[in-house]
């Protein structure tokens, strides 16, 4: 089995821009450009443009589609209106997290799923297993698709000036076909920054042009490329899970607060339906963890897998950490024993090389932004 990285169709571009290369779920992708720090407040004060193209991209068509996603994820795609999209998971029989997703509704019978790149072979896998019995069609449309995002709150400025497509009508967790820079592409107000923004999804072919010219078009208000290490704590920042970390199949949505994303209402059966209705009758009563914020009191950074602790005792383990830019000291999210998780829990700690570190437990998310 071949372990060469796929490549996206910006791989010059970004090796031109001097981009950090790194392996990220068998992609080679620009870890950063210059700052990790600039491009990260760039995104929250400007605008920041993102290749996101090792995302994984399943079209679901057919008289039975939606049927098919309802029966294989946990909501309920069936009130998912044209042009709108929804946040969503795939679960075990077990209830356990296989990936969580956005799931676009493209026409009457036409749904497209977008799964993290880490996960996207499990998902089509999955999807295909579950579509026995079904009038429906799973196709694997990875190479299909380039992704470009603009994010921050000069992105609608930025892409107004390539677009006839009407922005400000444009909801959030909404798409819509149109061109951008003169080609076809669904323009998604979705997005993993905390901020507004806009994901693209086009041909590979486009992606350059389109790059090119969103960062012309952004020049004068100081959009700069970024890349996946300030994605990763600006989605921190926001509280924004990331599968591997806050999401795993050992952990059920109950389990990591999201319980909201399973709709137990919806008709019909659906994968883990038994599984996740026990999770959500022990997150009721006697929730063992919580997913909680927490904000160091000293400048050393906690990083996942270590110890949350209260004394001499274990009550939780870290689950992502880094500097936050936007706050100016360390923050981590955590699966905390639910006697230690309420906001404001004094006497918390993280272990940090033995040395047991004091933190703030606050409520998620550190940051967000005024609308």
């Amino acid at each position: 089995m071949s372990t060469t990285p796929r490549l996206t169709a910006l791989d010059a571009l970004h090796r031109s821009l001097g981009a950090t290369m790194t392996d990220f779920a068998g992609w080679d992708m620009p870890l950063r450009y210059g700052s990790e720090r600039d491009e990260h407040n760039a995104v929250r004060t400007r605008a920041g443009l993102f290749d996101l193209s090792h995302m994984g991209e399943i079209t679901v068509t057919g008289p039975q589609a939606v049927d098919l996603l309802d029966f294989a994820l946990v909501g309920n795609i069936s009130t998912v209106g044209n042009g709108r999209a929804r946040y969503t998971m795939i679960c075990q029989e077990d209830g356990g997290i296989l990936d969580d997703l956005i799931v676009y509704r493209l026409g009457e019978t036409e749904y497209m799923v977008v799964a993290n790149a880490s996960n996207a072979q499990i998902v089509l896998d999955a999807l295909v297993a579950r579509s026995g019995g079904f009038d429906a069609e799973v196709r694997d449309d990875r190479d299909a698709y380039a992704l470009l995002a603009v994010q921050g709150p000069e992105s609608p400025g930025i892409l107004k000036q390539l677009t006839d497509a009407d922005l400000d009508g444009l909801k959030y967790y909404a798409g819509l076909p149109g061109t951008v820079a003169g080609v076809p592409a669904l323009i998604a107000r979705t997005g993993y920054t905390g901020e507004d923004g806009f994901e693209l999804f086009l041909k590979p072919e486009h992606a350059e042009g389109v790059w090119t010219a969103l960062t012309e078009a952004g020049a004068g208000v100081g959009l700069i490329p970024c890349g996946l290490s300030c994605r990763d704590t600006l989605r921190l920042e926001a509280g924004m899970p990331l599968y591997g970390h806050e999401l795993t199949t050992s952990l059920t949505p109950f389990d990591a607060g999201l319980g909201r994303v399973v709709k137990f209402e919806k008709p019909g059966d659906f994968v883990g339906r038994k599984a996740l209705e026990a999770a959500a009758e022990r997150a009721e009563t006697a929730p063992p963890r919580k997913l909680v914020g927490l904000i160091a009191e000293g400048r050393r950074v906690p990083r996942a897998g270590m110890a949350v602790v209260a004394g001499d005792e274990v009550v939780g383990e870290i689950t992502s950490g880094a500097p936050s830019p936007t706050l100016g000291e360390p923050i981590a999210m955590a699966y905390v024993d639910a006697a230690h998780a309420a906001p404001g829990t004094e006497g918390v700690g993280v272990d940090i090389r033995g040395t047991h570190e004091p933190y703030k437990v606050v409520a998620l998310p550190f940051y967000k932004r005024q609308k």
